[in-house]
């Protein structure tokens, strides 16, 4: 297991940044496949080629043979299925790294920047002009990160390819293997002399772990479309309650100073992606 713990540290760094949906797919993941295949199904299969035997004496063709019915391993197969179906996932958690530093830096030039010039009772801020950028004040009791842009575009395209992914690595193992393993495998491959019998090791047992890691790959793909939908409602109830999402700031009120007080937190937000502060701990779409 100890081959998998980067790809742990990694996938466990989302889950602050997922919905309730994510962190279950992740459970999924670790519990019932990445802990199987360091284990259980690992050591099933570690007798795969040296127990597979064929009723001919003739060199090569046993090999031949194994080759034709196992093009791949079904450990080696999983092990992909679990690499590509994280991709898309470290590929979200890049963008909000880079999301989250990029507002680092805006906030920094802004503090920079910023002149404040006291004259009588007025205050009067000058802020940097960003085109395309819109300011919106964000209440000091927001505890959820929202989701919004480019970052919303982005976690839905994982589920999305994550979806894929799942369904595509079913399609080829049902293609070359099937779900099930039978005792004996015929084969009639050069250089056989003849059409030749050869025999699996353990075939029932295999059997279980194959419909077992069955299972699992279509309860994460079921995981994924709920979440899917469950992330485009949310999108479009939010979208459709905006106004409660977020409390624009009139400049105007500025230039009354009831209406300055030192809370007021001026968050540059870009019209692609919500801003993400570092120190939230969940998402909220």
């Amino acid at each position: 297991m100890s081959d998998w713990s980067t790809l742990h540290q990694l996938l466990e760094k989302v889950q602050p940044y997922s919905t309730a949906g994510g962190k279950v797919w992740i459970k999924v993941l670790f519990i019932f496949r990445i802990l199987l295949l360091g284990t259980a199904i690992e050591s099933a299969w570690s007798d795969e080629q040296f127990e597979f035997h064929c009723n001919t004496q003739q060199p090569g063709c046993e090999n031949v043979c194994y080759d034709q019915a196992f093009p791949i391993s079904h450990v080696r197969l999983w092990v992909l299925q679990v690499i590509f179906v994280s991709v898309p996932t470290l590929l979200y958690l890049a963008h909000v790294y880079y999301v989250i530093r990029r507002n680092e830096k805006l906030n920094k030039q802004e503090k920079e920047l910023e002149v404040a010039r006291f004259n009588g009772t007025s205050v009067e801020r000058h802020l940097p002009k960003i085109a395309g950028e819109q300011f919106k004040c964000v209440s000091e009791g927001h505890s959820k990160m929202k989701m919004r842009g480019r970052l919303l575009l982005t976690y839905m395209a994982s589920i999305f390819f994550k979806s894929v992914f799942e369904v595509a690595f079913l399609l080829i193992q049902w293609y070359i293997y099937g779900f099930t393993l039978s005792a004996v495998y015929i084969c009639e491959q050069s250089p056989c002399p003849h059409r030749v019998d050869c025999f699996l090791s353990r075939p029932t047992e295999k059997t279980i772990f194959i419909l077992f890691m069955l299972v699992v790959s279509v309860v994460s793909f079921v995981l994924n479309v709920i979440e899917l939908f469950y992330v485009l409602f949310k999108a479009i109830k939010n979208h459709m309650r905006n106004e409660e999402d977020a409390v624009y700031c009139d400049p105007v009120e500025f230039e009354n100073p009831s209406h300055v007080s030192s809370s007021t937190v001026l968050t540059t937000i870009s019209s692609s992606d919500q801003v993400v502060p570092t120190g939230l701990s969940s998402v909220s779409i």
